[in-house]
């Protein structure tokens, strides 16, 4: 079997190596399930024990009794996703796959088979097809994604604020990030609740995961036949355009690619980002004590709960050794990102901050790292910070220690975050382009019906043209400049 050479600049991880005696061949006997119950029920719980068993990398089993390598130490993960000569992306190399083990109704095929897209590329065919991905999404105007971001928080809001309470999982968190990735596919509005729970179920490998990947994957289809007679400024028109030359099935693969992940990562990092703003003393201290802003916080939830846990797949090019494993050509490798961000290896104490530390594996590394992972923080980062400026009182309805989680084989969702705030009105939208515009300056005071007792003259009376008190608060505790208007 002929390996990929190396993309330019990789190699093997620049960390010492940890290595302990070899151990045997990986097989399926007596292996945990990733897809079994205690992964379902505590993920990282399970990845401990496996440490304390096996190392740094330790053998699994996926659906179907399919072997494989789940990667705990962070240098193991550095080393594996540095090195594509030795452990590819090319999902063909996978010996289950070439012997028939992985069934055409695998529910592991909609994110482990075969795609022509960069994710399952190497050497110069991987640089061809992320060129043409990076390229175009460095079109994008981050500005412009901040527009979006800010008018579909407000509608989101708007549905729930004279309620006086919202569980902002399925009401927040679950759908801006598609509203948003849809404006910059050029995909209409409609799309992104039908979209959400599609993109969601594939990735969580139900019985139901073909079925919705093909709608996904039909939805998108429908969207480059119309963005090749009619191009606008948008990620579909610049991918069939761009120098590189994608087939029409690359563009629809690749666009596939930033739905799925773009929309799973920001989700989870705003629903993790969210319940850490609500429930961390740190943020939520008095003027006096508080002292993590909500970048902070960002990047602390990236290391402790990373928006995907587990990331498929590498595979092994010939026989190596990896961890004390004995690694077979064709193995198929998990890196274990949530695992290696708190491997005592490098973080012998856990509790330490993070602050300004961004060298986490939430986002993989080498030349595989997430493109878009700058565009998630903008996301997140936004959306939370209009949410708490329209929402400046906002605070858990139920004790922490009552939220859930639910469990897949690559992440762990949030199940819900039941809030409570002081009923509002609604904000109206301004009138024009709404993809180009922000909603109509806030007034400085509440309505008279809804305003708290305050000073309406004297020193403590709010001037005309500044923002109020509870947004300069905010804005100091999230770190934006205090005197501007949101």
């Amino acid at each position: 079997m002929t390996s990929h050479p190396d993309d330019p600049g990789t190699g093997t991880a620049d960390l010492p190596s940890t290595r302990c005696p070899v151990r045997p061949a990986l097989s399926d006997a007596g292996l945990v399930d990733l897809l079994g119950p205690e992964n379902e029920k505590d993920p990282m719980g399970l990845y401990e024990r496996l440490r304390a068993e096996h190392g740094p990398v330790a053998p699994i089993v996926l659906d179907g009794g399919i072997p494989a390598w789940l990667l705990l130490g962070y240098r193991e993960n550095l080393e594996v996703s540095r090195t594509p000569s030795r452990f590819s992306r090319d999902s063909r190399h996978w010996h289950a796959w070439k012997d028939g083990r992985v069934t055409a109704d695998s529910p592991l095929l909609p994110v482990v088979g075969w795609q022509p897209m960069c994710t399952f590329a190497d050497g110069d065919e991987h640089e061809r097809l992320r060129a043409a991905l990076t390229e175009s999404m460095g079109r994008l105007d981050r500005r412009g994604i901040r527009r979006h971001v800010t008018r579909f928080t407000h509608q989101l809001v708007n549905d729930f604020c004279a309620d006086g309470g919202a569980e902002l999982v399925t009401a927040f968190a679950q759908q801006l990030p598609m509203l948003v990735l849809t404006q910059l596919l050029g995909m209409p509005d409609e799309y992104g609740p039908r979209l959400v729970e599609a993109t969601r179920d594939l990735m969580k490998g139900t019985e139901t995961a073909l079925r919705s990947d093909a709608y996904v994957t039909d939805a998108l289809q429908g969207l480059v036949d119309r963005k090749r007679a009619d191009p606008g400024e948008d990620l579909a028109s610049w991918l069939l355009a761009h120098p590189s030359g994608l087939t029409e099935e690359e563009v629809v693969q690749h666009l596939r690619l930033v739905l799925l992940t773009g929309n799973e990562t920001t989700t989870n990092l705003m629903a993790n980002t969210l319940r850490m703003v609500l429930t961390d003393p740190r943020f939520r201290a008095s003027l006096a004590g508080g002292h993590m802003t909500l970048p902070d916080a960002i990047e602390h939830v990236l290391w402790n709960e990373p928006p995907l846990t587990v990331v498929p797949g590498r595979w092994a090019t010939g026989d190596t050794e990896l961890g004390g494993q004995r690694i077979k050509a064709g193995d198929m490798l998990l890196l274990g990102l949530a695992a290696g961000n708190v491997d005592p290896a490098i973080r012998p104490d856990i509790a330490a901050p993070m602050y300004g530390n961004r060298s986490h594996l939430a986002f993989s590394g080498g030349p595989h790292e997430c493109p878009g992972q700058d565009i998630g923080r903008a996301i997140t980062d936004t959306a939370i910070d209009t949410l708490l400026l329209r929402l400046p009182d906002l605070r858990l309805a139920v004790d922490e220690s009552e939220l859930t989680w639910l469990s897949s084989w690559i992440s762990r969702h949030l199940v819900a975050l039941p809030t409570e705030f002081m009923p509002r009105r609604p904000e109206p939208e301004s009138t024009g382009d709404p993809s180009a515009t922000l909603f109509a300056p806030r007034p400085s005071r509440l309505p008279e019906d809804e305003a708290p007792e305050a000073a309406t003259e004297g020193p403590e009376a709010t001037a005309p043209g500044r923002v109020p008190w509870w947004v300069a608060l905010w804005r100091w505790l999230l770190g934006r400049p205090s005197g501007s208007a949101p």
